[in-house]
């Protein structure tokens, strides 16, 4: 169970830096939700609960790599 929580949290972490390359701001402040939100979790017991919170925590991952798009701006000052 440990294990597959890690994995999901590195997961994230690595959505994260694709969805927001570039964006220091959103890098940062996303690093600090993610580990927020697994800290508010940390004491979490039940085996039940804790795939739930794995489930959404996947589906997080999946929303950041197929949902998010960054604008860039361009030279013309445009997005």
């Amino acid at each position: 169970m440990r294990e597959e929580v890690i994995a999901v949290y590195r997961a994230l972490m690595r959505a994260r830096k694709k969805s927001f390359a570039g964006d220091d701001i959103m890098l940062t402040q996303s690093a600090k939700e993610i580990r927020s939100k697994f800290e508010e979790n940390r004491s979490v017991s039940s085996a039940t609960d804790i795939q739930k919170l794995v489930k959404d925590a996947k589906e997080a991952a999946d929303f950041l790599l197929n949902m998010v798009v960054q604008a860039r701006l361009t030279e013309r000052g445009t997005y």
